[in-house]
């Protein structure tokens, strides 16, 4: 971890930020991020991991991993990943769940800062495959307050494990809360 937990506490602390210590992080899982509407929730949600003491990994396009950036981005987590192969990139994150006895991979399960229609299902097909629970977090603009959730473990009835999700997300604002889409995935419509 670059930054102490010390750090981090406080760097929150000075931006206005409460940290939520009410579920701590578990070791192994897949963690939403959600809402995701401003460019504030990537540095949000590396200080808040921090605070925890936690080291996360995120997906990001490989694009952004090009020298002189991609060392210091695989230093705080990042993990580069071709989103032209989708297939691909689901069977990878399992293999590394499956590699690691303490892995926290973050998705920003909206895919975007503008408003989507649908969350990308690729969280939950990650958690599913690798038999790890779903950890929701949150940052809401609206309290100053962010943290996480409880763990989620994923049934064979995605509707119900969805509306956990979004029973959980109800109360959270996002920076700019029009941006925010349905809590819904595309799949959810084909059952």
């Amino acid at each position: 971890m670059i930054l102490t937990k010390w750090l981090c506490e406080n760097l929150l602390k000075v931006l206005g930020w409460t940290v939520d210590k009410t579920n701590p992080p578990v070791s192994n899982c897949v963690v939403i991020a959600a809402p995701h509407t401003s460019n504030w929730d990537f540095i949000l949600m590396l200080l808040f991991a921090g605070a925890f003491g936690q080291r996360i990994n995120w997906m990001g396009k490989s694009d952004l991993f090009i020298k002189p950036f991609g060392y210091f981005l695989r230093l705080i987590g990042g993990i580069s990943v071709n989103r032209s192969q989708k297939n691909q990139i689901v069977g990878n994150m399992i293999s590394l769940f499956k590699k690691r006895d303490s892995f926290l991979l973050v998705v920003p399960v909206e895919g975007t800062r503008a408003r989507a229609n649908f969350w990308k299902s690729g969280f939950y097909h990650i958690a599913k495959g690798a038999n790890v629970p779903i950890l929701p977090t949150f940052l809401d603009y609206e309290s100053k307050r962010g943290g996480f959730g409880i763990p989620i473990q994923t049934t064979d009835n995605l509707s119900l494990d969805m509306e956990k999700i979004r029973n959980f997300y109800a109360p959270f604002k996002g920076k700019f809360p029009l941006k925010s889409g349905p809590i819904k995935l595309q799949e959810e419509d084909q059952i």
